[in-house]
């Protein structure tokens, strides 16, 4: 079992999923993750075990403590395992069972049939759900066929340009939303809406850290933290104090401040800086706007702090479409009370709950901060 030094930034090449060996290599320490773990040192030695895992297009860092290495080791292997599944059933890029029931809706919305669906995706199914009603649509994760039509992950080419208007336009006159399916029976469900594609990249990757969270709990391991790309769940805590953990300054290579997470919290960021392109000197980023089609222009970065892995996550990406003017009232609607929003000026909107919480460490002079009343 492989094991390597958890902090910095991994870079890593195309990585064929599904293969262990390929998946967990030595990693190299750059600049920032979107949040870095500031990991103090300890009032008492206790041993640590580290693993990195390839899924969701990021690496997964789990780090261990307080346990021995054949506990670490069959850890390891089934969070690895579980690992592989979720990226193979859960994304729409694969063939695994969310291809094939994309595929399915489609057909299934000009038969009138139902779709018996794997038992897995139903739990991820129902909760988006209630999220993206909660949201107001903006999760929206039904939108797959607009995501493939902005292409995204093919950001680092140098010819990348937006799709056509019209094209755009189109798909967004289908509205399609996850509402547009309902469930005959548990595993059963009905598509009202051909257009409907499911992608879960803005709740997938909590989700699964939530699951392998509690899979730790079950093994008997009470101190550790998953940390997905700067995404990151912590049980327990790190020796004799809790994780403080550095969020990314959305226009610089730099810590813009720190906040101490809580055993069983999870800390989210959605940010315009993580996939995007510059044309004709406009960003072009990879959050869209689901009632417009394009990328959102209102907001830098959008962090959000919750008990709730899947919720956190869904919510920093329902907050940054809502913008600067209309996210209070999302996150009052989601049960979000702990929120730091930069918008497109710079400026830092905080609720209560996060100032009280949350420490800057290299804010700009320029940049206000501006405090929302309470949720």
């Amino acid at each position: 079992m492989n094991r390597y030094p958890a902090s910095g930034h991994f870079e890593h090449d195309p990585i064929k999923p599904g293969s262990r060996d390929s998946l967990v290599r030595r990693i190299k320490t750059g600049l920032f993750f979107t949040l870095i773990i500031c990991l103090s040192s300890c009032e008492r030695s206790i041993e640590q075990y580290d693993y990195s895992i390839l899924a969701f297009g990021t690496l997964i860092d789990i780090s261990l403590y307080d346990i021995d290495r054949v506990q670490a080791d069959k850890a390891f292997e089934r969070l690895q395992k579980d690992f592989d599944q979720y990226q193979q059933n859960w994304s729409s890029w694969t063939d695994g069972d969310l291809a094939r029931l994309n595929i399915q809706l489609k057909r299934q919305a000009a038969t009138g049939n139902t779709i018996t669906i794997p038992d897995h995706l139903v739990p991820l199914i129902k909760e988006s759900m209630r999220l993206s009603r909660e949201s107001g649509g903006l999760y929206n994760p039904a939108i797959g066929e607009l995501i493939n039509l902005w292409q995204f992950h093919k950001y680092r080419e140098k010819d990348i340009h937006p799709p056509a208007d019209s094209q755009i336009q189109a798909l967004v006159k289908k509205n399609p939303q996850i509402t547009d399916l309902s469930f005959a029976e548990d595993n059963l469900i009905h598509n009202h809406n051909p257009a409907v594609s499911l992608n879960f990249g803005a709740f997938a990757k909590g989700y699964a850290i939530a699951l392998e969270i509690a899979q730790l709990q079950r093994l008997n391991i009470h101190d550790a933290v998953i940390n997905a790309g700067g995404d990151l769940s912590v049980t327990g805590r790190h020796g004799d104090r809790r994780w403080n953990v550095g969020i990314r300054h959305p226009r610089e290579d730099s810590i813009l401040a720190s906040i101490k997470v809580n055993p069983g919290e999870s800390i989210f960021t959605s940010g315009d800086y993580e996939r995007f392109y510059m044309y004709k000197n406009r960003r072009f980023h990879h959050i869209l706007d689901p009632r417009t089609g394009y990328p959102t222009d209102d907001a830098q970065s959008v962090t959000v702090l919750h008990q709730d892995a899947g919720r956190a996550d869904a919510a920093a990406t329902a907050l940054f479409v809502a913008g600067s003017k209309n996210w209070q009232q999302t996150a009052k609607n989601m049960g979000i009370h702990y929120v730091m929003l930069i918008d497109a000026r710079g400026d830092i909107h905080l609720t209560p709950a996060m100032k009280k919480r949350i420490k800057f460490l290299n804010k700009s002079p320029a940049s206000h901060i501006i405090v929302s009343e309470e949720l």
